[in-house]
């Protein structure tokens, strides 16, 4: 998903994973606050990156973050290109979107068809004020120069699984889950998002937003 809102912390003060627990804010507010006191780091672009687990609500958190920072995303699911392409992705974010975001220029934002497995005309980007970037693989280490703030999103399995599978498209991923939890098990124990997190948020608080 290529989408803006109007269409269908890096806080040094306590770990990253006590960081979410210490504050009274709402997960959104918290986000929302680190996201507006960031540095730019793509040029004049915040980007906030949504990292997390199949499942665990980066899709919803993203749809409301654009809308109130009245933000463009940008969905790595568009960007893998097939059920192996969780390191695809990350490459594509990198090369076709993060880097000519940097460079000032437009970004032509790769958009993958599931249904008909092949890929579609890119969407045009232009340089906006704050991009939201979610999917797995969107806190990886190669996108941290870009990245103003990254956010780790924390559920069980049983609870991801069964949001997951519950998507119109679920049917889809059902028979593909352990393929896919095998790519995140490599990306992550690589890549420690979670550990490198600016916030990590309990996903159940995600209901209330």
């Amino acid at each position: 998903m290529f989408a803006h809102p109007g269409l269908p912390l890096r806080d040094s003060r306590a770990p990253a994973g006590r960081r979410a627990a210490m504050s009274s804010e709402g997960p959104l507010e918290r986000i929302l606050a680190a996201a507006r006191a960031a540095t730019p780091r793509a040029a004049a672009t915040r980007v906030v990156a949504l990292d997390g687990r199949s499942g665990a609500g980066k899709s919803t958190l993203a749809r409301a973050l654009a809308r109130e920072l009245d933000a463009p995303a940008v969905a790595l699911e568009d960007l893998y290109g097939g059920w192996d392409g969780l390191e695809d992705g990350v490459s594509l974010l990198l090369d076709a979107v993060l880097r000519p975001l940097a460079a000032g220029r437009d970004a032509k934002v790769p958009r993958y068809d599931w249904h008909a497995a092949g890929w579609r005309e890119p969407s045009t980007l232009a340089p906006p004020a704050y991009l939201i970037v979610e999917g797995t693989g969107a806190g990886a280490r190669a996108l941290a120069p870009y990245t103003s703030v990254l956010v780790w999103l924390e559920l069980p399995t049983a609870l991801r699984r069964a949001r997951a599978l519950a998507r119109r498209d679920g049917e889809l991923y059902a028979p593909e889950w352990e393929r896919w939890a095998l790519q995140e098990d490599v990306f992550f124990a690589r890549e420690r998002p979670r550990e490198r997190a600016d916030l990590v948020i309990d996903a159940e608080q995600l209901d209330a937003i």
